[in-house]
This record gives structure tokens, sequence and C-alpha cells, in this order.
């Protein structure tokens, strides 16, 4: 029996820079998706392939088979990493009308110089630095902000993502860097919560 393609997909755009770990936020996700029983590609896109560099990684998540293989262009959600992006990259270009934006940030919204009208989105400002810093010791976000995608957005669940970080993490890092990037996650789940 031929799988059913889904007409609704949600499309995930992670901003970072080179180093942040943006792909691997989007794999994450995806295998959290996949833990909740739902299709999911992730993919990278790489421009000047160096540290500090900005990078973008997709993520598309559906109850039903995925035929769609390209970039995305018309985002449901988008993670940023690194607020300072938004000075060289408009982090909400083709982000669909109220759709989700997530920056790592500590400043609001308005004070943060982002391109395009913000009354547009759903924006949630989360300090994933100051809890990277504090489990941590330095500022390694990409995890912690899969908890705030989950919060605001309940696209996937706080039991898979951690699935997701054990898989990812446990074999090649150990258990004790999976538990405190379960920490992060959680940490941030509930702040956004």
């Amino acid at each position: 029996m031929a799988k059913k393609i889904d007409r609704h997909i949600t499309e995930i755009r992670i901003h970072g820079r080179g180093g942040q770990g943006a792909v691997t936020t989007g794999q994450l996700i995806a295998i959290a998706a996949f833990y909740d029983n739902k299709q999911c590609q992730t993919f990278p896109f790489f421009g000047l392939e160096r540290t500090g560099a900005p990078v973008e990684a997709y993520v598309r998540i559906s109850n039903q088979c995925i035929g769609t293989r390209t970039q995305v262009y018309h985002p449901d959600m988008v993670l940023v990493l690194d607020s300072t992006l938004s000075d060289v990259v408009d982090v909400t270009a083709g982000l669909k009308e109220n759709g989700l934006l997530i920056i790592n940030t500590n400043k609001k919204p308005a004070e943060l110089g982002i391109k395009g009208d913000l009354s547009n989105f759903k924006v949630y400002c989360v300090d994933a630095t100051a809890i990277a810093n504090k489990i941590f010791g330095s500022p390694i976000v990409n995890t912690a902000v899969i908890g705030a995608l989950a919060a605001a957005s309940g696209i996937i669940s706080l039991d898979s993502i951690n699935k997701a970080i054990e898989e990812k993490f446990e074999k090649t890092k150990g258990k004790k860097i999976s538990d405190l990037n379960k920490q992060a996650v959680s940490e941030l789940f509930n702040q956004t919560k």
C-alpha cells in the first residue's frame, strides 16, 4: 500500500553560526519527531563553510510521508541560535504569518533590530546562553533551544527529545554529557512554558 503524502508539513528553519551546532539541532528535532511517530527530514545549508559564518539547517515534520525535497523557503517556525545574525541575515524571510520565531537572547524583540514586522509572528526571546553557561560552563545553546521549541509549539515531546539526546550523545560523548543536555532542554522548556 502506498503511503499517503501529507498536505500539511511543518517546516522549521534554524539559523546559527558555523560551530554552534545548528545542524545537530536539526538532527535532534528530527530524531525526536521520529520518536513521536512522525515522518521527518533534516538537512543543512552551508554558505561559507567556516567557523562563525551564517549557517542554516532545515527540518520538516509531518504525520504522513514527506515528498518535498527542497530547501525551506516559507517556514512555520524559525529558531535563531545567535541573535547577532539578525544584523546580517533576514531571519524572518518567508516566515509564515503567525509563524513561531524563537530567538536566543536576553533582550526584548524590539531591541534586536530584526527586519520585518514582528507583530505578524509569535516571538519568544529565550536566554539559552545563560542556561548553557550555567550547565556546561560555555555557551553551547543548540540543545537548549529545542526545549523552547517543544514548549512553544508542542511539535515534539520532551520525552522524545530526551530519547533523541540519548541516541545522539550517549555512545559518543557519554552519559554525563547526555544528562547535561537533557537538563538544558528541560530548563528552557520550563522557562518557555
